[in-house]
């Protein structure tokens, strides 16, 4: 039987750490959520709840008390900024007797990741996620509202990835042996166009939804609208319109690390169906 330990994880509120922090809990081990504003976390039941800020780093000595696994992520303040007090908050954590510590990769050059990957006195892991699923709830409000998904580059393939099992692999990572000093690429179990993510959401709530095509001219207009920095406008043309290798690969690392299949998108889309039916 797997030794009860104790996680702190950042960034429990994101789309990643809620998903961390359902395993830990569903594996039997404490965990302890970091949040700017612990009033608003809305976690699970069993969840201690501690505010602290990543950007303000000696803000964590309390939190790291008791703490054997460090889940981390490289980004903090306002638009995403990446963090810089990366070595700070290492010091504090092996202070504080951390063993293991997981970091998500944000996509671009970090202090904090390059710090963790220097360190030599803890068991780290590099999660690479490629597109999350969950990036497919942004169509929700024009399926809902119109019937329609308006995307460019609608014959880009993703081997996009289920958030639980970014979950599932972290929390592996965090409580047992053998992970350490590994970047871990992690996918879905299949390759995926535009066009077939849409008829799989229209299959999964029974009724038909239109692909728009837009240019990347109609695609960069619709982004400014919903008010994307345009950094952000910059990296979704590069990412959707030239999708690196990695990202249009699948690999095992789920399976390997969990002991079971990566999930489906196909799955994924039955578990949101409510968000694309009209109320």
């Amino acid at each position: 039987m797997t030794q009860t330990q104790k996680i702190l994880v950042t960034g429990a509120t994101g789309t990643v750490g809620r998903q961390i922090t359902a395993e830990l809990l569903a594996r039997g081990h404490a965990v302890r959520a970091l949040t700017r504003d612990a009033a608003k976390a809305d976690l699970p039941a069993g969840v201690e709840v501690v505010q602290g800020d990543l950007t303000e780093p000696d803000s964590l000595i309390p939190a790291l008390d008791g703490i054997t696994g460090l889940h981390l992520i490289t980004f903090g303040g306002p638009y995403f900024a990446p963090l810089e007090s990366g070595p700070r908050i290492l010091e504090l954590a092996h202070a504080a007797g951390v063993r293991r510590v997981t970091v998500l990769h944000g996509g671009g050059p970090s202090l904090l990741e390059d710090a963790v990957r220097a360190d030599d006195r803890v068991d780290w892991t590099v999660l690479m996620p490629v597109e999350f699923m969950a990036n497919a709830l942004e169509w929700a409000d024009g399926v809902v509202t119109s019937g329609e998904v308006r995307e460019p580059f609608v014959s880009r393939l993703s081997a996009m990835v289920h958030e639980g099992d970014i979950g599932a692999v972290a929390a592996v990572a965090l409580t047992e042996e053998g992970h350490g000093g590994q970047e871990y690429v992690i996918t879905g179990p299949e390759l995926l166009t535009v066009a077939d993510k849409v008829a799989t959401i229209a299959a999964a709530r029974g009724r038909e939804i239109a692909l728009v095509e837009l240019t990347e001219e109609q695609a960069v207009e619709q982004w400014q609208a919903a008010g994307h920095p345009e950094d952000v406008i910059g990296f979704l043309l590069e990412a959707y319109g030239n999708t690196p290798e990695v990202g249009r690969t699948v690999v095992d690392t789920v399976e390997k690390v969990t002991g079971r299949p990566a999930r489906t998108f196909g799955q994924w889309a039955g578990e949101h169906v409510d968000a694309f039916r009209i109320p």
